[in-house]
């Protein structure tokens, strides 16, 4: 029989490589049909069509070379092969046997192999895949994923989006991630922002536009006082969301950062970009007013172009979905719904401190946290401690519920890992540039007035006073600090 190839392909080790080339592109071609049919962006599908099956291709044409090269090294050495296949006699009862049991048990193996592959690949694109899989390294954030406003949002629709080529950035940045959670190579805690996470246009804006922001919204915070009677007091403000574009008015308010009418870039001097010493605002006839940092001092020629980034969502938003809450602002939480009884004294400030030191490890923290406070009651406020233990053995286990939700001592991970910049109370957020340092060469100021983007309505004191004043009322601090709290930013005291 005339053979289509020349002698040296027909060996082995030639032939081995041509089956895996050949099963390789066949399993493209199937997925890349299956994919263009679904009528829907499956990232992980992609990522093994394009990016693992090829690899397998590409090695199943490298052992084709090497046999080759291999069997024309053993002719020259005079070893030959015989030119003869195994005969397979169909007539013969037994041979049929086996031909027939292997052909129907490779078909069978195929078709559940192939049913399994595809399970397996719809496991990868789970939130339970992303979260768990990882259990160690991604427990903190998985679990700040799960209590968050976009739990049911898929972790492939931020982290890939739809389209092949973040999803292949995506998967290559991560194949690092992989070598360092396999050998224990990973940075404890998981550094923030991820720099290969895409816009915010493939990501957030598929669902929230910002030209579409309007008008304001009104919110109201309670805070409890750290002394003997937790002295409540309320503030009442209306956060201006603004937003909106030239077609429906002049864009105002907090999303007036992310307006089509104008961009806005900066610079910033360290990994988690929270010192901002350069801004430039580009309007939309082009003209550009660039504001610096006049208390610190650097050469922006010198900057790495990475550190230079178009403002967009994530740039306030950085913790949308991963959000560590900080002590202080839950204990009030929990206090305003009574889940932490208000009346026990001075259970404001021994939770914020329960929570706060510092543990090896969380079952230590589960039990110090019980410990301390007990211990508290039962030295200072013993008639209190033996009339009201069930209220104290419910702010026990409150305070164990915040502590599990916001702190994982063998990550590092705890709310002063991960600044969060929506705010301006606990981090620097939007004082990075609104702190009234940043100027233009032609004396203008990026803004420092809080009225820009919120107004205080209504404001309790301490003493129960509630003032009102749709028009705006002046910030009184709660507690007499001895000095102006115009002269302080909030982080001053807060961020500690």
């Amino acid at each position: 029989m005339k053979k289509l190839f020349p002698p040296v392909v027909y060996n082995p080790v030639t032939l081995a490589g041509a089956g895996l080339a050949a099963v390789s592109f066949g399993l493209i071609i199937f997925l890349f049909i299956l994919e263009f049919f679904s009528g829907e962006s499956r990232p992980y599908l992609g990522i093994i069509t394009f990016i693992i099956l090829p690899v397998f291709l590409i090695l199943g044409l490298l052992i084709i070379a090497y046999g080759i090269i291999r069997e024309r090294r053993r002719v020259k050495k005079g070893v030959l092969r015989s030119d003869k296949f195994i005969v397979i006699d169909l007539n013969d009862v037994k041979q049929r046997r086996v031909v027939v049991t292997f052909t129907f048990g490779t078909l069978l193996l195929l078709l559940f192999s192939a049913f399994g592959s595809y399970k397996a690949y719809e496991y990868t694109e789970t939130d339970e895949f992303c979260g768990t899989v990882c259990h160690q390294v991604m427990e903190p954030e998985y679990t700040a994923y799960l209590g968050s406003p976009h739990s049911r949002v898929g972790c492939v629709g931020c982290h890939i989006g739809s389209g092949t080529d973040w999803y292949v950035k995506s998967k290559l940045s991560g194949a690092y991630q992989f070598y360092s959670v396999l050998f224990k190579k990973y940075s404890q805690p998981i550094p923030t922002p991820v720099r290969e996470l895409r816009p915010a246009d493939g990501t957030c804006e598929q669902c929230h536009s910002p030209e579409h922001f309007f008008s304001q919204k009104k919110t109201e915070y309670t805070y409890y006082i750290s002394d003997e009677k937790n002295t409540r007091s309320n503030l009442g403000m209306l956060i201006k969301i603004g937003g909106g574009n030239s077609v429906f008015g002049a864009a105002t308010g907090i999303h007036w950062h992310t307006s089509s009418d104008h961009e806005i870039y900066y610079m910033h001097s360290d990994e988690r970009r929270q010192e901002i010493p350069w801004v430039k605002l580009v309007t939309k006839d082009g003209k550009e007013i660039i504001y610096r940092d006049k208390s610190v001092k650097f050469d922006e020629a010198s900057f790495p172009k990475e550190n230079l980034r178009l403002m967009d969502c994530i740039d306030c938003h950085n913790r949308p979905s991963h959000i560590f809450h900080q002590p202080d602002k839950m204990v009030n939480v929990y206090m305003d719904q009574n889940k932490i009884d208000p009346e026990l004294p001075y259970i404001k400030s021994i939770s914020v401190k329960a929570l706060e030191t510092p543990y090896t490890e969380k079952s230590i923290a589960l039990d110090s946290i019980e410990t301390i406070i007990n211990s508290f009651y039962r030295s200072t406020y013993r008639d209190i401690y033996e009339k009201k233990k069930d209220k104290i053995a419910s702010a026990i286990q409150e305070v164990q519920s915040i502590y599990s939700r916001n702190y994982f001592p063998y990550m590092n991970a705890n709310w002063k890992s991960f600044p969060d910049n929506i705010s301006h109370v606990y981090t620097p957020g939007c004082f990075r540039c609104h702190a009234g340092n940043h100027v233009s060469e032609d004396g203008l100021k990026i803004s420092h007035d809080c009225n820009s983007c919120h107004l205080i309505i209504t404001q309790t004191d301490s003493r129960g006073i509630r003032k009102v004043d749709i028009e705006g009322l002046e910030f009184e601090h709660p507690v007499d600090i001895g000095s102006d709290v115009r002269d302080l930013l909030c982080t001053d005291c807060h961020a500690n």
